[in-house]
């Protein structure tokens, strides 16, 4: 793409997406009846695609085949066009959306493993241990992390056949209807405003406990600044920025790991081994099933994020290699990271230590923080308020990525205002990061509430948010799953095939239609008219928005035989360089430690 023009998704027609890319080839049998006056000699690969099928490739990676409308089916959108003079550089941009696809596999693995690892994991686990008690700490964290892991198989298997702009929020509506896709999008951008939010209301409490000469309005805008400078650098400074934060993110957290065992031993010099004491006094449980199914609620916040790879695919260099890798990591961060830290939290915080629930204004202790006061060393707590203000730098550019790139593939699929659809000439969405960071403004609610209260207000929001778009994910699978079936596709010519199906897809919608019910149960007994609202406002909102739409652009459900299985999908540069047989041959094993890495 040339470095003068910028990317518009509105600026273009034609018949379809490519058709005005100076590589754009026309497929054999469809050029009598459907001449292309742009194209030029071919220079990228054609031949049989991994279906068997004729098609045409650019040296970009994407299935270049022309298909008319009827072939997509009549309710599939056109995709937006990227304005290009066919200069060398259009291989660095996704000409679905006008971003660049800046990102390596490495920092796609860092972000699975670790990108999202935040207060929420290191504070709100405080409140979770508190209502629900260690054992139930470990159930809730346990179940939905079955869950997560069900959903990132369904992830998998569609993401890497379908790397397009948009992730599953376009894909809901190439396979359900257009309606479910705005509802789909909607709920997500709700999530990752709700967890900015959270985010700066931590960053500020921090710097209040260490300071009170600034007040927190003061550290919220000095915040919302640099993040914002930093997001418009480029992907390319937010990949290597994500991958060395949540690499000291893990380091801190196995840190964590390696004196909880100690302490918990007794090694620690001055304090008496106190093993699993806590279990006994005040005990596992706290409120029975009440206390379980309010870590659930927690415990979806937790493990919102793990969906990302999924948003940022559109921007990696090669999702068909990095996607898979990503998805066999996120079993590992369950593992690791949430259900080590379930244990550790259990086994050296006591559920009803002070300060757990109902913070002051300035903070909200973490389970770390009271560890590390009740083992007596009271200046590691300052070390550990500087280890959750990295983390919180991490999730804070995180989220708004991950809430820009929503909003801007639903601009450019109409689901949302145009003008956030709109990126410069690096790939960079301004407007879509503008309002993704402005949307931080809700932190500051905690200025009358407390930053307990406003935690509390934020994860019932975030809470079933979650639980809505990942029932949303296993039901476009499903969906999918009887389109390829039905339109004669063997599961045996998936890049990626997930685990179980279709009885994964299944779990996955049917757990969290449950687990959105009977989130907001607690509020039930005694009534709070206030927390119930909260709790269940979004699962009406979904089906307003839903319900709205469709009258609004009358569309409909799609049927399996309707359903475009072909535009979309991606061929990446590094398979189409792949070496000869002979090459390959004389080539050296991948390193011990590559090879870990990439099985990992």
């Amino acid at each position: 793409m040339a470095h003068n023009q910028r990317f518009d998704p509105y600026a273009a027609g034609g018949h379809n997406e490519y058709s005005h890319h100076p590589d754009y080839v026309t497929h054999p049998a469809d050029s009598n009846t459907n001449p292309n006056p742009y194209a030029q000699p071919q220079t990228g690969y054609t031949g049989n695609d991994v279906y068997g099928e004729r098609a045409a490739y650019d040296p970009d990676g994407y299935d270049r085949t022309f298909r008319s409308s009827s072939e997509k089916g009549p309710h599939a959108s056109e995709l937006p066009v990227a304005a290009s003079d066919g200069s060398s550089d259009f291989s660095d941009m996704d000409p679905h959306s006008g971003v660049k696809r800046g990102l390596k596999t490495r920092h796609l693995s860092m972000m699975a493993l670790a990108g999202i690892i935040g207060p929420g994991l290191l504070i709100g686990a405080g409140g979770a241990l508190a209502r629900g008690g260690p054992a139930s700490l470990i159930i809730g964290f346990g179940v939905i992390g079955v869950v997560a892991f069900s959903i990132m198989q369904s992830l998998g298997e569609l993401t890497t056949l379908y790397p397009t702009g948009g992730a599953f929020t376009g894909l809901g509506e190439r396979f359900v209807d257009p309606a479910f896709s705005a509802a789909l999008g909607w709920n997500y951008f709700i999530i990752w405003f709700c967890v900015l939010a959270n985010e700066y209301n931590v960053l500020t409490s921090i710097f209040s406990v260490w300071t009170t000469k600034v007040p927190q309005w003061g550290f919220f805008l000095i915040f919302w600044f640099v993040f914002l400078a930093f997001q418009l650098l480029g992907v390319e400074s937010f990949g290597e920025a994500e991958f060395w934060l949540a690499l000291t993110k893990l380091i801190g957290l196995f840190a964590y790991f390696i004196f909880s065992i100690v302490y918990v031993g007794g090694g620690v010099k001055g304090a008496p081994a106190i093993g699993a004491q806590y279990w006994k006094d005040p005990g596992p449980w706290v409120n029975g099933f009440r206390g379980v199914a309010t870590v659930f609620v927690f415990c979806s916040t937790f493990y919102a994020g793990v969906e990302s790879i999924a948003v940022a695919a559109t921007e990696t260099k090669n999702p068909r290699r990095a996607v898979p890798i990503a998805i066999r990591q996120t079993f590992w961060r369950i593992i690791f990271v949430y259900m080590g830290s379930a244990i550790f939290y259990g086994l050296t915080c006591p559920s009803n230590a002070p300060g757990l629930i109902g913070g002051s204004k300035a903070a909200v202790k973490s389970p770390m923080t009271i560890a590390i006061q009740n083992a007596g060393w009271e200046g590691g707590v300052h070390l550990v308020n500087a280890f959750i203000f990295v983390t919180c730098l991490s999730a804070c550019n995180s989220s708004i990525y991950i809430g820009s790139r929503t909003i801007l593939h639903m601009a450019q699929s109409r689901t949302a205002p145009k003008f956030l659809g709109w990126t410069d000439r690096r790939g960079v969405p301004i407007p879509a990061i503008l309002l993704t960071n402005a949307c931080g403004a809700l932190s500051m609610m905690n200025l009358s509430t407390g930053a307990g209260k406003a935690y509390s207000y934020i994860v019932n929001l975030s809470g079933v948010s979650t639980f809505l778009v990942w029932g949303s994910i296993s039901f476009i699978h499903i969906r999918f799953g009887r389109a390829w079936t039905a339109q004669g596709y063997s599961r045996d010519d998936l890049p990626f095939k997930s685990m179980l199906y279709p009885y994964n897809a299944w779990f996955g919608l049917l757990a969290n239609i449950f687990l959105a019910l009977v989130q907001g149960w607690t509020t039930l007994s005694p009534f709070d008219a206030g927390s119930f609202v909260d709790a269940y406002i979004l699962l009406p909102l979904f089906f307003v928005i839903y319900v709205g739409y469709k009258v609004i652009f009358k569309t409909r459900f799609l049927r399996l035989d309707e359903i475009d299985l072909q535009s979309g999908r991606r061929r990446d540069v590094d398979d189409l360089q792949k070496p000869s047989a002979a090459s390959f041959d004389s080539q050296t094993r991948p390193s011990l430690w590559k090879r870990f890495w990439t099985n990992f």
